[in-house]
């Protein structure tokens, strides 16, 4: 099933969905796995993402394609360009039931122009005379072959006529160039050139306008109001002004005359010429415009009502406010109808055109923004261009304008992170799913064609060896196959997201070549795999760090603990204040999650892994690990009493079988087991794993000895001191690195600091701490005793077939 666009296919159209779903990776390479080259990590993959996207953009309509995306092209002029003119249409309200509707009913809209024919007819004189030039030029293309070759030349053309055509135009062509699934990247960037400014309309009208909505006069509501407006846009105009009640400085926005009408005659008028097209086959296959319509519409209508904007600004000045660093403007609910809306007026520029030194780290601040929009609130601002973004003389990040708010269900809140689990183990059967329930490929599709051709291409974006081993050519032949042989396609509402996270990244670029976007969303989506107390994103959580071979990785673990770290550090060094400065203007803080990962660890990321793993949040994640840390605890003591049974003379047949049957030898995956937690106890008490694991000098008759890495019991390992002993095992290992002249040795600087940080929070945590361990004793009991009853068994049934069992060494 091919792709269509108003001006040809479009080659790179899967490009952005796939590569968007690509964005979530590993997390950064902990102290216990840096050794570890692994593709998997985060740091490892957000570096080839950099290449791969630098590559990428060699070609052409791929950097056009993102320039696009990334909102670059925008005009965000602030006055209109010369020469425009908007043209409306002006009709009668109607009066009973033969009024406008106030929400998009295409039935309705019909029958009230039916009964409006001059209306209909004059609005159709002004399209065709400003459009009947460009409409038989791209016929005369169709008819020679040209779309492809004049694309640029035409969508200029197009970008002036629907200037002059108001603010169904304009607002649908902005929506048009967000989707590369429609627009070839050529088209897309002509289209972004569309200016929302247009000449102001008559203030006495606006002001009339005021007094009819709120029904009082405006020197009654305002003390202050500028003569002019600040600002005019194809929907409405911006006054400054101050509330005569409270003295509040407020942005007054008035509505323009006839605009309803207007939208709600091109929205007739362009959905009758779709049902017409419908009856074309090769046409519907290409482009179903009432589709397109009708997906468009509801959300711009809401746009037209300013309490439905009202209430969207409330619901995200609430969501917002957990965000120290993000403003929301509150409207003043009294002073807003349908057609007037009123808001704090908040001073600042825009974040694109700012030059101070903090514009990199309110872009990690807006990440963080929109992800909490997306992945927890669901409600998303979809309107996200580069002049809704200001910053503050504070120092803050602003967010404006909530008349377009789209709305992520929490299937698709969870699936999207569910898809990022099953990415990062390479699931492409699940990736699949995943892609049905973000409304990617249509519910009911058969997947089993598609599972291959999905494989291939995300295999080429992740395999090892850079972005210089990655044939782009084939990628791009890969990715076009699966946009136009299978019902693939980008969501409305994935398109919106696509470009908010795009528009950030295009203004963090500019001041740093090297972002990648993948770092400051990583420590977020890890919060909430660790955090989330819903069965999917705990069922994600295992799936993430088990896979679907069902084996523990434990550095996967530690790349989700070390990004939680992260933005918990952010987030504690913004609640203090602004006085310290920001992190990257001398401040003592992380400026983002993703600087907090760079600066690595240190006492306070330890505090914040244990207390999250001792506190009630910290529940699930507690009995999530309790049977690796069971095995983990049982494979050190059983090495433990092996060595101690062999120092006091308990070797070869002198052995018990009960013990044999109690302390079974370590095999591959035991090893395996207590690796992983020396790993995972290194990182909680910010230990190497150097330190960890380091062997020990002695040696015993059965080969190397394992009691340096497991000495909890001084003396065990001959030839060796108990003291240098017990600070190599597991425990004391780790503790005599943290605490100093304890188990003997001098200590250094950074360890004594450490083991003063540390002392107070064992402290703090010892009851849950001793809860959890009466918990992993009582497991241990019960693996202890199944061994010892299955030895019973054994025993019976050996001394049965022929002879006591465990009578070998």
């Amino acid at each position: 099933m091919g792709t269509a666009t108003l001006f040809g296919k479009s080659k790179f159209s899967s490009t952005t969905a796939l590569g968007a779903t690509t964005l979530p990776k590993q997390g950064p390479p902990s102290a216990a796995s840096s050794s570890n080259p692994r593709l998997s990590s985060r740091a490892a993959m957000t570096e080839q993402m950099r290449q791969v996207r630098e590559d990428m953009e060699k070609d052409e309509n791929v950097q056009l394609l993102m320039q696009g995306l990334r909102g670059q092209n925008l005009n965000d002029d602030s006055s209109a360009a010369a020469g425009v003119n908007m043209l409306v249409v002006e009709m009668d309200e109607g009066s009973g039931e033969d009024v406008l509707p106030l929400s998009y009913q295409p039935e309705k809209l019909e029958a009230y122009f039916a009964k409006r024919p001059a209306a209909v007819r004059k609005r159709i004189f002004q399209i065709l005379s400003i459009s009947s030039g460009f409409l038989a030029q791209v016929a005369l293309d169709a008819a020679t072959n040209k779309l492809e070759a004049n694309e640029i030349k035409r969508a200029g053309q197009l970008r002036d006529i629907i200037t002059s055509l108001g603010p169904f135009a304009i607002k649908l062509g902005q929506a048009l160039s967000i989707r590369p699934d429609i627009l070839s990247p050529r088209a897309m960037v002509e289209l972004q050139k569309l200016c929302d400014k247009v000449p102001s309309y008559d203030n006495a009208l606006a002001m009339a306008t005021i007094e009819k909505e709120l029904g009082k006069p405006v020197d009654a509501l305002f003390s202050e109001l500028t003569k002019d407006p600040v600002a005019a846009a194809s929907l409405g105009q911006v006054y400054k002004g101050k509330l005569r009640k409270t003295g509040e400085e407020v942005a007054v926005k008035v509505q323009r005359p006839f605009v309803l009408e207007t939208v709600s005659l091109d929205l007739f008028l362009i959905r009758s010429l779709g049902q017409g097209l419908r009856k074309f086959s090769f046409l519907k296959d290409r482009t179903d415009i009432v589709a397109l319509v009708d997906e468009f519409a509801g959300r711009f209508y809401d746009e037209l009502d300013y309490v439905t904007e009202a209430k969207n600004g409330i619901m995200m000045h609430a969501d917002m406010a957990s965000i120290e660093q993000v403003v929301v403007p509150l409207p003043f609910a009294d002073y807003c109808s349908r057609k007037v809306h009123v808001a704090q007026w908040i001073e600042g520029e825009k974040l694109s055109q700012s030059t101070a030194s903090d514009v990199q780290d309110l872009v990690n601040v807006g990440v963080v923004a929109y992800l909490t929009q997306l992945l927890e609130t669901g409600r998303f601002h979809a309107d996200p261009h580069p002049g809704n973004l200001i910053r503050t003389p504070e120092g803050k990040l602003c967010i404006l304008d909530f008349g377009l708010q789209c709305e992520v269900t929490e299937d698709q809140r969870y699936g999207m992170i569910e898809a990022i689990s099953h990415l990062v183990h390479r699931d492409y059967t699940r990736i699949g799913e995943d892609f049905q329930t973000l409304d990617f490929i249509p519910k009911g599709t058969d997947l089993t064609p598609i599972i291959p051709a999905l494989s291939k291409v995300f295999d080429a974006a992740l395999a090892g060896g850079g972005a210089k081993s990655i044939n782009f050519q084939d990628l791009s032949a890969d990715l076009a196959e699966i946009t136009f042989k299978y019902p693939f396609r980008i969501p409305p509402y994935f398109a919106l997201i696509i470009r908010a996270i795009g528009v950030l990244e295009g203004i963090a670029l500019v001041g740093n070549p090297g972002f990648a976007i993948v770092d400051e969303a990583y420590p977020y989506i890890s919060k909430r795999l660790l955090t989330d107390e819903s069965p999917r994103l705990r069922a994600a959580l295992k799936y993430m760090i088990y896979g679907k071979e069902g084996v523990f990785d434990v550095d996967r673990l530690i790349d989700l603990l070390q990004a939680f770290e992260a933005l918990e550090a952010v987030n504690q060094y913004e609640t203090v204040g602004l006085d310290g400065g920001r992190g990257g203007e001398g401040g003592k803080g992380p400026a983002s999650p993703a600087a907090a990962l760079a600066r690595g660890g240190g006492s306070s990321s330890v505090r914040d892994a244990l207390r999250f793993f001792f506190s009630q949040e910290g529940q699930f994640f507690r009995d999530f690990l309790l049977d690796e840390t069971v095995k983990g605890v049982d494979a050190v003591s059983r090495e433990g009493l092996r060595q101690v049974a062999t120092s006091i003379g308990f070797k070869g047949p002198w052995v018990p079988p009960v013990l044999k049957a109690m302390v079974p030898r370590l095999n591959d995956n035991d090893k395996k087991v207590v690796e992983n937690v020396q790993k995972l106890l290194g990182f909680f008490l910010g230990v190497g794993s150097a330190d960890m694991l380091g062997a020990g000098a002695g040696s015993s008759t059965n080969g190397p000895s394992l009691v340096p890495n497991f000495g909890f019991v001084s003396g065990l390992r001959g030839g060796g001191s108990s003291s240098s002993s017990s600070r190599s095992g597991l425990l004391g290992g780790a503790l005599a690195s943290a605490l100093p002249g304890g188990l003997g040795g001098q200590q250094t600087r950074e360890q004594v600091e450490m083991a003063r940080e540390l002392a107070p929070v064992l402290r703090e945590l010892a009851p849950q701490m001793r809860q959890y361990g009466l918990q992993v004793v009582g497991k241990l009991t019960d693996r202890v005793a199944s061994r010892v009853l299955r030895f019973a068994r054994e025993q019976l049934l050996g001394n049965e077939r022929d002879g006591p069992a465990y009578s070998r060494s």
